[in-house]
């Protein structure tokens, strides 16, 4: 028999082992040899301003650059998903990948949640031949997708979802012969599904949901056979589901939900035999249900069939389907009796909703095997049983003894239609009056009841007393605390800075002496004045770099202590690309205190709508439109980033033409920060006083300054807009008689049912051919929105800037019968939406089993999704963007007050 070895032998083969597997990795992960890659590397690096720990400067790329891999000395993938800029690489991030087209060899790109602003280039389709894989999801993507991306012959992999790509869809990406995964969903793409798609026969998963796709659904999906994920939903495609689709034999998941089809469910997609889940819900299907088109589909575990129109017995399969886990049959016309069933559940986590339909009889039984059913909005009859679980919703049927049930009228004429008996709610029969109470039994009765109700009065005034009691002695501690600190009232809509409270600014921006900045302006001379703000003055000044900047010199002797020190906290607590760069400041005087901003050559809009450009004979020139919708789109993604995703919500408080700064691309930075402060009654107020405050009905807060509201900068915005239509400057700078006497003459020349009219307000100098008119056109409309006299009327900035990115969409869809997008219960065009409806239903605050997550079995729509600017796409309720109960307010006011302006 043969000796066991010793230890040290089998270390020694275990070393020799480690040295082999050692090299063996090291010369497939070679340095990078090619000088070419490298330097590309390096601009790479640069021109996305990624952090040096993430890619060191003087390290191997090959070895050390996070998400960089290498083969043979060459790179064949790169992901900058996850990775930061430097604060300098997030001012004004840009898709700036043009040394990708010198990586030859590169197979996987992967930039999803990385901000990427800006369009696809049309060279990365014709330069990188050999990519298999190109992941920008989230990655704040504009534009439309290259046709040049067809020509990615080894391309199995193209993830564009999460962005704001828009126009249609290549024809071209049907010769990509290579692909498998295929994501274009939560987009603004428009068109038709092309048809060319059906030659992408490795095809395994296509996902073009939320977007504007019209037409029908192509037959020849069907030969995409090894299609296993088709996901179509939420867009606005018509006429009928092929029956081809039932060819799929493959297919795990079939979404079609939220579009606007109709016909009948085929029966030939009883042919989906590895089908698991059938997303069908808010359309306009109709007919009914055969028995033959479950009985195959023995693995299905979701179903979703709510708000059509279907109708007739639901198939008696359906209840035998062993692994269906839920079923949404709501808002159809379905009908039968269900009391008999024999329910074949085995399992707790199974959730049934058969809502709103025509079901009748008594209730069925075997309830508690569920984990949640909705058998609300019915006809079932009959007494409940005493064991029902609290999973059951049983609402608005004609049950006995339980709350809230349908009328007795309502549940008689169903009945009766139907030639059926109903039990009366239990009443004793017409035919058999009731015995009549005693006279003394009454009186008492009444008795108790006068008793109930004037003591429940008393206890409500006594209550009433407490609370005011309670804030009157709140008040006057709070009082008497301040004036002990000796501190002042803090100014509307912001909260006072605390007495003897150092506040560290040394993260916002450099730190200069105020030596250093006496040189920068010359000793603040007068040649370097550019104009005195109102909450400081501001001058010129070159650094000791050769680099312009502006300073702002804040005089506390005439200025409030806040006026700077809120702008530095706001700027120490908030960043955002559309926000002005603060390069540093200058705290050492008491006296005196001076903020350094980066120079905008631009200016503001207030002087750059027009300015001069020919010295000799002071000819003004205007700038034209698109710049014009550029800026708009700027300002309002700015606001929309204080106003949205900051918490609390942030408000401006000073919109204006002069706030909205220019740099040498026309680029918005908003400027005049130091009026910005957390919205009113967000957080700073307790629960009592928010009930018992008196609402605003105007732009004035309770002192009479202004109210620190979002909707007043919506306000203050749209008059911004009404410039750049109008080219009247100085209408965002005042609110005197005057301009409220220009606003009266001009907003009736603005209707959402005649273009024509607002030719009449256009500015002049603006050269504009159809199609620009109906931008202008759209603009306009937004503006009249923003200037709603109902603060509660406005429409939020979120969707103020989905309707300037998507101008045309405000005009052109309300005429086009075809084109419409759904809300959970009704059908509304684009611009219905945009001026949407602030009713929502009674039933969309419950719970109810159709409201699942995003992960494939939603029947109804979810709320809005982020803009252009949008950071990462994650969030459920983005994948549903087109509510319309949130967006705008009432077509019913903006008719009115058009009818107002006619007479």
């Amino acid at each position: 028999m043969e000796a066991h070895r010793s230890p040290p032998e089998v270390v020694l083969t275990l070393l020799v082992l480690l040295v082999f597997v050692s090299c063996f990795a090291r010369a497939q992960n070679n340095p990078l040899r090619n000088d070419t890659e490298r330097s590309a590397l390096f601009d790479l690096r640069s021109s996305l301003g990624l952090r040096a720990k993430d890619w060191p400067r003087r390290s191997e790329p090959c070895w050390n650059w996070t998400g960089v891999a290498c083969q043979n000395g060459r790179v064949v993938g790169i992901s900058v998903s996850g990775l930061q800029r430097t604060r300098s690489g997030r001012v004004n991030p840009q898709f700036a990948v043009d040394s990708l087209a010198n990586l030859s060899l590169l197979a996987t790109f992967n930039s999803s949640g990385f901000e990427l602003p800006g369009s696809i280039p049309d060279w990365l389709g014709q330069s990188l031949s050999a990519l298999q894989v190109l992941d920008l999801r989230s990655a704040s993507v504009k534009g439309p997708i290259p046709q040049s991306l067809g020509s990615l012959g080894n391309l199995h992999s193209l993830y564009l979802s999460g962005n704001s790509l828009t126009g249609a869809i290549p024809s071209q990406l049907g010769q990509l012969s290579a692909l498998s995964v295929l994501n274009l969903s939560e987009n603004s793409l428009t068109g038709s599904i092309p048809q060319t798609f059906s030659t992408l026969s490795n095809l395994t998963s296509l996902d073009l949901s939320s977007n504007y796709l019209s037409g029908p659904v192509p037959s020849g999906l069907a030969n995409l056979t090894k299609l296993q994920f088709l996901n179509l939903s939420s867009n606005i495609l018509t006429a009928s589901i092929p029956n081809q689709l039932g060819q799929l034999f493959q297919l795990v998941e079939l979404d079609l939900s939220l579009n606007n089809l109709m016909g009948t469910v085929p029966v030939d997609l009883g042919g989906l035999r590895s089908l698991q889940k059938m997303l069908l819900g808010n359309n306009g299907l109709q007919g009914s249900l055969s028995d033959k088109l479950f009985s195959n589909l023995t693995r299905l575990q979701f179903l979703v069939l709510s708000d059509n129109k279907i109708e007739g017995d639901i198939p008696g399969v359906l209840w035998s389907m062993h692994e269906l886990r839920f079923l949404d049959v709501s808002g159809n016309n379905f009908t039968g009796v269900l009391a008999n069933l024999s329910w074949n559940v085995n399992s707790t986590n199974t959730m049934f909703n058969l809502s709103n339909n025509l079901f009748y009889g008594a209730l069925p039984t075997s309830l508690g095997k569920f984990s949640l059913i909705d058998l609300s909005g019915n006809y079932f009859q009959g007494k409940v049983p005493n064991d029902i679980e609290t999973n059951t919703s049983l609402n608005r049927n004609c049950l006995q003894s339980v709350l809230d049930q349908r009328s007795l009228e309502d549940c008689r004429l169903f009945y009766a239609e139907r030639n059926l008996s109903f039990d009366n709610f239990g009443a004793p029969s017409p035919a058999q009056p009731p015995q009549p109470e005693s006279s003394t039994n009454s009186s008492k009765r009444w008795i108790f009841i006068l008793v109930g109700l004037f003591g429940g009065l008393g206890f409500i005034v006594l209550l009433v007393l407490v609370l005011v009691l309670l804030i009157r002695r709140c008040d006057k501690r709070i009082a008497s605390q301040r004036g002990n600190a000796n501190v002042g009232p803090a100014p509307e809509g912001r909260s006072p800075l605390p007495a003897k409270v150092s506040i560290n600014f040394s993260g916002v921006g450099d730190l200069f002496t105020y030596e250093q900045i006496l040189r920068y302006t010359d000793g603040f001379s007068e040649i370097n004045l550019i104009k005195h703000g109102h909450s400081g003055d501001l001058f010129r000044g070159i650094l000791e770099s050769g680099a312009p900047v502006v300073v702002k010199r804040v005089d506390l002797r005439a200025l409030k202590k806040e006026s700077y020190m809120m702008e530095l906290d706001v700027l120490n607590k908030v960043s955002h690309m559309r926000l002005v760069p603060l390069l540093g400041h200058c705290l050492e005087h008491d006296s005196e205190k001076l903020l350094v901003y980066k120079y905008m050559p631009n200016g503001d809009l207030s002087n750059s709508l027009y300015r001069v450009m020919n010295l000799e004979d002071d000819n003004l020139q205007s700038l034209d439109w698109i710049t014009r919708l550029k800026i708009a789109i700027g300002a309002a993604e700015g606001l929309s980033y204080l106003h949205h995703e900051c918490s609390p919500p942030l408000v401006h408080r000073d919109v204006q033409a002069s706030s909205i700064l220019l740099d040498d691309k026309f680029e918005v930075r908003l400027g005049s920060l130091s009026e910005v402060c957390a919205q009113e009654g967000d957080s700073h107020q307790n629960v009592i006083t928010k009930l018992l405050r008196k609402p605003q009905t105007s732009e004035q807060g309770s002192s009479g300054s202004l109210s620190a509201t979002c909707a007043y900068d919506v306000y203050c915005f749209g008059k911004v807009l009404l410039e750049l239509v109008t080219g009247k400057l100085g209408i965002s700078k005042s609110d005197d008689a005057t301009t409220r006497e220009w606003l009266e003459h001009t907003l009736p020349c603005i209707s959402i049912y005649d273009k024509e009219l607002v030719t009449k307000i256009v500015d002049p100098s603006l050269i504009v051919d159809e199609d620009l008119l109906e931008e202008v056109w759209a603009m306009a409309i937004v503006a009249r929105s923003c200037l709603n006299p109902k603060p509660s009327r406005r429409p939020l900035m979120r969707n103020i800037l989905k309707a300037l990115e998507n101008p045309l969409k405000v005009v052109r869809e309300e005429s086009s019968s075809s084109a419409r997008l759904r809300t959970t219960s009704s059908r509304r065009s684009w611009s219905t939406a945009f001026f949407g409806s602030w009713r929502h239903s009674s039933s969309e605050g419950a719970i109810v089993p159709g409201q699942i997550n995003r992960e494939g079995i939603s029947g109804s729509k979810q709320s809005g999704r982020v803009g252009s600017q949008g950071s990462g796409g994650n969030d459920l309720s983005s994948s549903h963007k087109r509510l319309s109960n949130e967006i705008f307010p009432e077509p019913v006011d903006m008719q009115d007050i058009e009818r107002q302006d006619q007479h």
